[in-house]
């Protein structure tokens, strides 16, 4: 068996079509522009590449980005005041504070001063608490795109077993509620789970985000599962050459692929999708401020 690979450049590419349209209609009827204001705190490589795609990535939706730029050594009190600000400014509908943070300040302090409504990262605490009880949150956005591809490929997913390999509260644990909404049988391992590899082989649906790279070898894949790896991990290739590295997913992508029904791809598979929910919940967030019906197909 090959397993159909599961697009997610082109999937996030489709969604970000769905936010365009919805942002052009907002615009048209209503005279609206949604607004995400995204709030970088010191220099990291990383963090700083990721908040220049997720700008341009706003503004070619038509929507209108703020980006906040601050000092490695801004004082928590200046971050707070910033955020009492954007939470106050009716023409933003989504605030991101790109994670991690340097040390001195308080991660859990800063997600839950951001207004919940505006949470389009889904982290605050009260947003975890509404997902977690089925009611109406935001949805952190890798979750959310995955289970967007998992409806995508399978249509129902009621009755399906899902196992969730990781536990954290940014995949793991909310990914486990939105499948426990679509009403799959769902099981959360992780590292201390006994008989790891028997668990995983019962599973219809196989999510891997466990951060530890190709860790799910493919005589744990049920013949015909749909897994959907989470993992970003970097790893030495010497094969291209001394000191280069390549991108690897939590799976062992090859051997999985042989068994598989279907599987996402180490790049190119969930993280496209991340950005394109993020423009998804502060689309659905705009919809919710002004009493607007949500856009179809871009919320849990």
């Amino acid at each position: 068996m090959s397993a159909k690979v599961i697009d997610g450049k082109a999937f996030a590419a489709k969604v970000r079509g769905q936010v365009a349209e919805h942002v052009t209609r907002l615009k048209d009827e209503h005279g609206i522009t949604p607004g995400l204001a995204v709030v970088l705190v010191g220099e990291d490589p990383a963090s700083q590449v990721y908040v220049r795609s997720k700008g341009k990535m706003t503004l070619e939706v038509g929507m209108k980005s703020v980006e906040h730029k601050l000092d490695a050594n801004t004082s928590e009190a200046d971050l707070l005041a910033l955020i009492d600000q954007l939470n106050n400014d009716d023409t933003i509908h989504g605030i991101l504070v790109q994670l991690p943070l340097p040390k001195h300040l308080n991660e859990d302090l800063v997600i839950n001063s951001i207004d919940p409504s505006k949470d389009v990262d889904g982290f605050h605490i009260s947003n975890v608490g509404l997902l977690g009880t089925g009611q109406k949150s935001m949805v952190p956005c890798t979750p959310l795109g995955c289970l967007m591809m998992l409806r995508d490929h399978h249509g129902s997913l009621s009755g399906l077993n899902a196992v969730v390999v990781g536990r954290s509260n940014i995949v793991g644990k909310p990914m486990s509620q939105l499948l426990l909404g679509d009403s799959c049988t769902v099981t959360i391992a992780h590292s201390r789970t006994k008989d790891l590899p028997d668990v995983v082989r019962g599973a219809d649906i196989v999510v891997a985000a466990v951060g530890r790279p190709e860790m799910v070898p493919g005589d744990w894949i049920k013949p015909g599962a749909t897994v959907i790896d989470v993992g970003i991990n970097r790893i030495d290739a010497p094969e291209k050459g001394e000191g280069k590295t390549r991108l690897v997913g939590d799976c062992h992508y090859e051997s999985c692929a042989e068994v598989a029904g279907a599987i996402t791809p180490v790049p190119g598979g969930v993280g496209p999708m991340t950005i394109a929910c993020l423009l998804a919940n502060t689309v659905t967030s705009c919809c919710r401020a002004n009493g607007l019906d949500e856009p179809e197909g871009l919320t849990a």
